[in-house]
């Protein structure tokens, strides 16, 4: 019985030590909502950390093609998820319209983009850090790198 116990008490903290670690830079949460007859609603968590493991599946042809077409961006990419981290809390987009508001700002260190149009709305949360790794590990990709 006690045997049993300890295994429990291992198989317990290793799965909260794992979920911590998978945790740790956050989550990017997309939200698709069509407020019509047979709209859609997506609602999609993915944790952070989860990103650069897919990139080390992907198919690296796919990712080389990727680098090459978004390869004059990603220093600017790169520049404005490092600038924005500089301001946490602002707003730099915000648009309003009589049946449309567009929402461009940072939030505890996330890229937060909200739209709503004609009653649909879209909203995205991803952590900074996230947008720069990608970029890294894209441009690591690139011809010449």
């Amino acid at each position: 019985m006690m045997l049993l116990a300890k295994v429990a008490i291992g198989l317990g903290t290793t799965m909260v030590m794992t979920g911590a670690y998978i945790m740790r830079e956050g989550v990017i949460k997309i939200d698709v909502d069509e407020h019509r007859s047979g709209g859609s609603h997506v609602h999609l968590w993915v944790p952070a950390a989860a990103v650069p493991l897919a990139l080390h599946f992907a198919p690296k042809q796919h990712l080389q093609q990727a680098a090459m077409q978004a390869g004059p961006y990603l220093p600017t990419m790169r520049t404005l998820t490092r600038e924005l981290a500089k301001y946490p809390e602002a707003t730099f987009v915000d648009v309003q319209g009589p049946d449309q508001h567009v929402r461009i700002q940072t939030h505890s260190g996330k890229l937060q983009i909200d739209v709503q149009d004609n009653g649909d709305t879209v909203h995205l949360l991803c952590p900074l850090a996230v947008i720069d790794d990608f970029s890294s590990e894209l441009a690591s990709y690139s011809p010449g790198a």
